[in-house]
């Protein structure tokens, strides 16, 4: 029997250090495998931004999609149709869809001459003379159709491969399969020029996948993130109450288990202290040249080519940085985005005043920083419009056939793909549909997009659900 008083000799301190001495690299082990400096690369459990491998070589790091919000007209932008020319004035000879509206007028003619560009001297419209300049870099794809002729519904299929809000965001699904290469800033960062599309912040949404995976909304403004600049009245206050806070989360994380939602709010807190930083230098396009900042026309008498400008800008700063995927939003016309059910002439021609420029503004600049081989660059709204005009003036939403572009990152330039047919009414040749493009912008990624998959529902989701193909034709 042991006397129930004996207690183990303690140990000194030389006996401590020889029998701890492993332990002591282990803890110096463990927060290098917190930074994700030093961690496994694709360890999502350490970081769920980390960066990972792509499923293949990526043609394309970063993405920087450009959101034409309303549904430009094809047929007076990209897709020329010389028939709506000859027969202007005149009924509509085919039939006539359903979409949202009524009023369905007569053949309608562009009020814009078009001309060729470039060695491939391909189309454009006099809208656009300045994007113009790089139809040799651009890929037009001229039959894009969508499922959804109402802004919302459509808008929801363009951001999310699904026509109901609730699924994640292309910018979320590429985040969650390639992490990012920024570690002070979001990994799918909105640039919101001042119009948040029908549908809404959903729009952005990570849905089902962590919360890590949304999207963060940058506004216009000296604050463009709420509390970037901290409000320090005492030195070191706020990096005790950060520690305080990392203490009270580390505490609670014990006693109630691991949690998606409390675990991304404590990234999210360390990812915003790290932003505090970060912010102010990325959004301070004053150190830029001045003849950079003339080049994305953010000395334009026109505020809209200003902000939209800035924004281009920004969009070049967050790539060069690692993030890996860019929205930009378009400035408020103070008319009605890219929808113009009536009033045309004027409705696009303020709306492309205000993006023409900053987009050959970024376009040019990619290429000169050698930066659009690996950012690939999307111009798309959520449909076209059609070729007989709504009243006099307009033209009515048209998700059967139109125009979307992409440049850099691997795309072929100088063609383009797929054809409406004579009145830029239905797509007619290598027809396409939204989740053809986000399978091939994943392709271009270095992702095959039916194997970026996460179980839900007891199904295992996907950018493209059940569809989508890659259009091998535009890539190089």
């Amino acid at each position: 029997m042991h006397c129930r008083r004996f207690r183990p000799t303690p140990l000194d301190r030389r006996q401590l250090l020889q029998q701890a001495a492993n332990g002591f690299g282990a803890v110096a082990l463990t927060s290098l495998l917190g930074d994700a400096s030093y961690s496994a690369p694709g360890n999502r459990s350490l970081d769920p931004l980390a960066p990972r491998k792509p499923h293949f070589d990526a043609r394309a790091t970063s993405v920087i999609f450009l959101y034409m919000d309303g549904g430009p007209s094809h047929v007076d932008t990209f897709d020329p149709k010389p028939r709506l020319d000859k027969e202007h004035g005149k009924r509509f000879p085919g039939k006539v869809q359903p979409t949202q509206f009524d009023n369905v007028g007569n053949v309608l003619k562009s009020p814009w001459r078009f001309r060729q560009y470039g060695e491939s001297g391909l189309p454009v419209s006099d809208l656009f003379p300045n994007v113009a300049k790089h139809v040799d870099d651009i890929c037009f794809v001229r039959s894009m159709t969508s499922a959804f002729s109402e802004h919302t519904n459509a808008n929801y299929f363009l951001h999310t491969g699904h026509g109901l809000q609730g699924r994640p965001s292309m910018g979320s699904w590429v985040t969650y399969g390639l992490g990012t290469e920024c570690r002070d800033l979001p990994g799918f960062v909105v640039l919101n020029g001042g119009l948040i599309p029908p549908g809404g912040l959903d729009c952005f949404h990570n849905g089902f996948l962590p919360a890590s995976y949304q999207g963060s909304v940058f506004k216009q403004g000296a604050v463009p993130v709420a509390d970037v600049k901290p409000a320090e009245s005492v030195p070191g206050a706020q990096a005790k109450k950060l520690e305080l806070l990392r203490r009270l989360d580390a505490a609670v994380v014990e006693r109630t288990g691991r949690h998606d939602a409390l675990e991304s709010a404590i990234r999210n807190y360390e990812l915003a202290a790290r932003m505090q930083t970060a912010v102010p230098e990325l959004m301070n396009v004053a150190e830029e040249s001045k003849a950079t900042q003339a080049l994305y026309g953010i000395d334009d008498e026109f505020g809209n080519t200003k902000i939209y400008g800035r924004n281009c800008l920004v969009a070049r700063r967050l790539v060069e940085r690692g993030v890996r995927f860019v929205q930009l939003t378009c400035p408020n016309p103070r008319a009605d985005r890219w929808d113009q059910h009536g009033g045309l002439k004027e409705g696009h021609e303020t709306n492309a005043k205000a993006v023409d420029k900053p987009i050959a503004g970024l376009l040019t600049d990619l290429k000169a920083r050698g930066l659009l081989d690996s950012t690939l660059v999307v111009f798309a709204g959520e449909f076209g419009r059609t070729p007989m005009a709504q009243g006099s003036n307009g033209r009515d939403h048209n998700p059967f056939g139109f125009t979307v572009w992409m440049a850099g990152g691997g795309v072929k330039g100088g063609m383009s793909y797929g054809n409406t047919d004579e009145y830029g009414y239905y797509a007619i040749e290598n027809k396409l549909e939204i989740h053809d493009l986000h399978a091939t912008m994943l392709h271009l990624l270095g992702v095959d997009h039916e194997r970026l998959t996460v179980r839900h529902s007891s199904r295992d989701m996907r950018l493209t659900d059940v569809h989508g193909h890659v259009v091998h034709d535009i890539v190089v």
